[in-house]
């Protein structure tokens, strides 16, 4: 019975850390390019409830998906005009982006509270999903998950060992040498940011129609913040992020497998628990500045202004 219960743990870990995942992994190719975006948790959040109206309407969650991308995109696109173009503060615009979207989506959102989603469908991997301990830890979970651990390792490969890729990181470590060689620094970064972007408000669409049915008023609940975090916990790496995310998940759900034990712990602290996780390893990660200095693209949050 014990073993039923970690791997059901195990199944919801996955689950709550694709979430921070995919969010975690659009900001690292913002930062990849150069761009810090302070505003994935208001992204996220309007990303969520546009897709979870979406379904609701449509009873499609993959039309969902794509409203959340889309809504991620356009407000991504936007953070781009006026930091990019336009040469706003990077900090400040990113958290104008999330105070907007934190008001933008309770305003908008006031008349979903009590909807409902059509009935889930379950996945499971066929045979795969049959083999003891393991079919119910990892092979039930919704396609999603996969579709991230497979985004993670294209990332990868996108990074280190494509033409584009290359680019990207050049652009996000020396956006005036990139620019000398002929290379369109500030498209570039406009694409990276709206691709981050859009996998934000995939992130949010995930949260609001698959990890927790429902629409609630400032339900990312600093996950936006904590994927923030991650690139630079995974030092800017795709496969780092992704343990990351599943490290900050079990850390998550972990909580409610303890109230269900019966741990005689204040539920107060149990909630506590991935926040002051992401304090403790950004604290441990702090005490070594010369390691993120090696790692960090050398232009992160600096603005890029060509010379005609």
């Amino acid at each position: 019975m014990a073993w039923d219960a970690y791997a059901l743990l195990i199944a919801a870990s996955l689950n709550a850390g694709t979430v921070l995942a995919l969010a975690a992994l659009g900001l690292l190719v913002n930062e990849k390019a150069g761009v810090v975006n302070l505003g994935a948790e208001g992204m996220m959040l309007c990303a969520a409830i546009a897709g979870f109206a979406c379904v609701v309407h449509t009873g499609n969650d993959w039309l969902g998906f794509a409203a959340g991308m889309l809504t991620g995109a356009f407000l991504a696109g936007l953070f781009a005009l006026l930091t990019i173009w336009l040469g706003t503060n990077q900090y400040a615009t990113g958290l104008a982006m999330t105070l907007f979207g934190t008001g933008f989506s309770a305003f908008i959102g006031t008349g979903y509270v009590k909807a409902t989603l059509p009935e889930r469908v379950h996945f499971e991997v066929p045979f795969l999903s049959d083999m003891p301990w393991l079919g119910t830890a990892l092979f039930k979970q919704h396609p999603l998950v996969y579709v991230t651990v497979l985004l993670a390792l294209g990332l990868i490969y996108f990074l280190n060992k494509t033409r584009a890729g290359l680019v990207l990181r050049s652009v996000g470590e020396s956006p005036e040498s990139a620019h000398a060689l002929g290379y369109p620094v500030r498209r570039i970064r406009l694409w990276a940011v709206v691709l981050g972007g859009a996998l934000c408000g995939l992130a949010g669409a995930y949260l609001s129609v698959i990890y927790t049915p429902l629409w609630v008023e400032g339900m990312v609940a600093g996950k936006g913040w904590i994927a923030l975090a991650l690139t630079t916990f995974a030092t800017w790496r795709p496969s780092r992020v992704l343990l990351g995310a599943y490290l900050f998940g079990f850390v998550t759900m972990l909580q409610f497998h303890l109230q269900g034990a019966g741990v005689e712990v204040p539920s107060e602290f149990l909630t506590m628990l991935p926040y002051l996780a992401n304090i403790v390893v950004l604290v441990l990660i702090s005490r070594n500045p010369q390691w993120i200095r090696l790692n960090i693209p050398a232009s992160l949050g600096k603005p890029f202004n060509p010379v005609a």
